[in-house]
C-alpha cells in the first residue's frame, strides 16, 4: 500500500515539474520578419447554396451533390501587427458538383441530371489576427476577400440545358473566413485551418431561351463550401 502511494507520488512528482519546465522555442525569430513566403495545399468541399424565385413550372427541388475536391497555391505574409498579418494566397481550387433537377418529371438522366466542373484561380487578399505565442503554437482567426476565375464555367458556350450544359459566371467575388492554430516545428511552421468559403455575387448563367425547367426556377446559385487548408510556411 506504502509502495503504491510511493510510486503515485513520485509519478505526479515527475509529471508536474515536466509541466513546469519551459520548453525550448522553435524558430524563435520567424515572427520578428516582415515578409516570409509558403505554399499550401487542402481538400474543400464546395456545394451551392440556391434560392428559388416565384416559377410557373410547379414546386422546384433542386439536389446538390459535391464530391471531395482539392486546394493548392503559394503564400505571401506581410507583418502588420505583433498579431496582425496580410496575406495574398494565390491558388487553385477545384472540385467537381451533381445537381439532380428533381421536379422535372422524366427518366432521362439527360434531362434530369448535370454534372458542373469547376477550377477556380482563387486570389483571396486575408487579414490574419492571432494570439500571443504560447510555446509553440500560436492559435488565429482569418477573414477576407477573394476575386476567383472559374476556367470550367462555360459561360461563353452557346450550348445551355437544352443542349445538355449547365453554365456559370467565369468571374465572381467571395469571402472566407476561418480559424486555424500555427505549429513551430524544427525547420517551418505548420499551420493547419478550417475555412469557410460564400460566394457574393449571383454565379448562374440563364438558358438561351425561356421557359427553361432548369434555370427559370432559380433566384440565386452562389458557391458555399469548406475546406481543410494546410500551409507550410
Amino acid at each position: 500500500m506504502i509502495k503504491n502511494i510511493l510510486l503515485y507520488t513520485l509519478v505526479i512528482s515527475c509529471s508536474i515539474c515536466f509541466g513546469q519546465r519551459e520548453k525550448v522555442l522553435n524558430l524563435p525569430d520567424f515572427d520578428k520578419h516582415r515578409f516570409h513566403y509558403g505554399f499550401y495545399l487542402g481538400m474543400n468541399k464546395n456545394s451551392y447554396k440556391i434560392a428559388y424565385r416565384n416559377s410557373t413550372i410547379g414546386s422546384p427541388d433542386i439536389l446538390v451533390t459535391s464530391s471531395i475536391g482539392f486546394n493548392v497555391g503559394l503564400i505571401g505574409d506581410m507583418k502588420l501587427h505583433n498579431n496582425l498579418n496580410l496575406r495574398f494566397e494565390p491558388g487553385l481550387m477545384s472540385n467537381n458538383k451533381t445537381l439532380t433537377f428533381n421536379h422535372i418529371d422524366s427518366p432521362n438522366e439527360n434531362e434530369t441530371v448535370r454534372e458542373v466542373n469547376a477550377t477556380f484561380l482563387h486570389l483571396p487578399i486575408i487579414l490574419k489576427a492571432s494570439t500571443n505565442r504560447i510555446n509553440n503554437i500560436r492559435p488565429y482567426v482569418l477573414g477576407g476577400m477573394s476575386y476567383n476565375h472559374n476556367f470550367s464555367s462555360n459561360e461563353t458556350n452557346n450550348d445551355d440545358n437544352f443542349a445538355g450544359k449547365f453554365r456559370t459566371k467565369t468571374h465572381s467575388i467571395m469571402y472566407e473566413v476561418g480559424i486555424g492554430v500555427d505549429i513551430y516545428l524544427n525547420y517551418f511552421k505548420f499551420s493547419p485551418s478550417i475555412r469557410g468559403v460564400f460566394a457574393i455575387d449571383n454565379e448562374l448563367v440563364r438558358d438561351n431561351r425561356s421557359p427553361s425547367q432548369w434555370t427559370d426556377p432559380i433566384d440565386y446559385l452562389g458557391t458555399r463550401g469548406i475546406f481543410l487548408h494546410l500551409s507550410f510556411e
